[in-house]
């Protein structure tokens, strides 16, 4: 299995550091996410009910009805590609791998592009997978832009895939607005912006004639009762949702004056949720800070290093210290492992 963020414990063990002492940065999910009222006793004694009103607040929340609820983004990721014969399918050169990983797995003809590549090689595809705004890079498309290359794909039986789990912030560039259309999918995630990663609940849109063989692959009650109940609420809260992006918007904007303050900025980018650092120094970084107790999400391969956003005064406060303690060696960089997806040489 791949390797993510927020593996907390492993972390403890290896530093020598009590799991109640760390800051834990390295998931990008909201740290002050939507807090979960008690649930009605129902959910939790019956089995899932598809008239309990999930759909429609999703529907509402979202802004389009031709959907379907899996266990998470996740699920999806792992079962979409065996709902076609084996083809040719572009991937993120740096994205988030688990679309890499399932598309191979299910023996598929992988092509790993840069962003600025993808006009060059649009005509060799079939299936095209996108992350917007990209995880870890931050980098973000058009829906112009997106919808050219669906076009083009969607003209010969092709899928434009699009993963948006971290757009919720800044929703008005979702491509929700244009679904459903045929060779279209996107993919949304409940836990990053509403901070509900442990009951792993995510969105399929999409036209019918895919949601219905993908339902049948997932099977019944793909989502928990309970977890049915919290985002319906969740996705009915609108006051919670209009502070929260304006909250997030300052943390981040906050997050990243504090890295410019060691770290060139042209090296820097990233979403409301985290910013991403690209340096040859990446290992370093992530050691050093995990050795003061704040875990960061290291992509060595790619010389990437990614900041969640912290919670509390103190744990900016203890970022800050670490950072102002790092030798001047590790603040330089030489080399740039471009969080656009193309590599480049300062």
């Amino acid at each position: 299995m791949l390797v993510h963020g927020g593996r907390l414990k492993r972390a403890a063990k290896q530093f020598g550091i009590a799991e109640s002492q760390w800051i834990d940065l390295s998931t990008g999910i909201n740290p002050q996410g939507w807090q979960v009222p008690s649930l009605p006793t129902d959910c939790w004694q019956r089995l899932p009910e598809q008239d309990d009103g999930l759909e429609t607040a999703a529907a509402e929340y979202y802004g389009c009805d031709v959907l379907l609820p899996v266990a998470g983004s996740q699920a999806a990721i792992q079962s979409l590609p065996y709902l076609r014969p084996s083809c040719r399918v572009g991937v993120p050169l740096i994205g988030y791998e688990e679309h890499r990983y399932n598309w191979q797995q299910a023996g598929h003809q992988l092509t790993h592009l840069a962003s600025n590549q993808i006009d060059q090689l649009i005509d060799q595809l079939d299936v095209l997978v996108l992350i917007n705004p990209n995880n870890p890079t931050g980098e973000r498309f058009s829906p112009r832009q997106l919808l050219e290359w669906h076009a083009s794909l969607a003209a010969r039986g092709g899928w434009l895939v699009v993963d948006e789990a971290f757009i919720d912030p800044q929703s008005d560039t979702s491509l929700l607005q244009h679904c459903p259309l045929p060779g279209l999918i996107v993919l949304r995630s409940v836990g990053k912006f509403f901070g509900l990663a442990g009951i792993r609940a995510g969105f399929v849109f999409a036209d019918q004639a895919l949601l219905k063989p993908l339902a049948e692959k997932l099977g019944p009650w793909p989502l928990s009762g309970p977890t049915r109940e919290a985002c319906r609420q969740a996705f009915l809260d609108n006051s919670w949702q209009q502070k929260t992006r304006q909250h997030l918007s300052q943390q981040s904007q906050r997050l990243l004056r504090l890295l410019t303050q060691y770290f060139d900025s042209s090296n820097l980018q990233g979403t409301e949720l985290f910013q991403t650092l690209s340096s040859p120094h990446a290992s370093a970084l992530f050691q050093h800070l995990a050795t003061r107790g704040i875990l960061l999400r290291l992509f060595e391969t790619e010389q990437l290093v990614r900041f969640g956003l912290p919670n509390h005064p103190g744990d900016w406060q203890r970022l800050d210290l670490a950072l102002a303690e790092l030798p001047a060696t590790l603040q330089s960089t030489t080399t740039d492992t471009s969080v656009n997806g193309a590599i480049t040489t300062l």
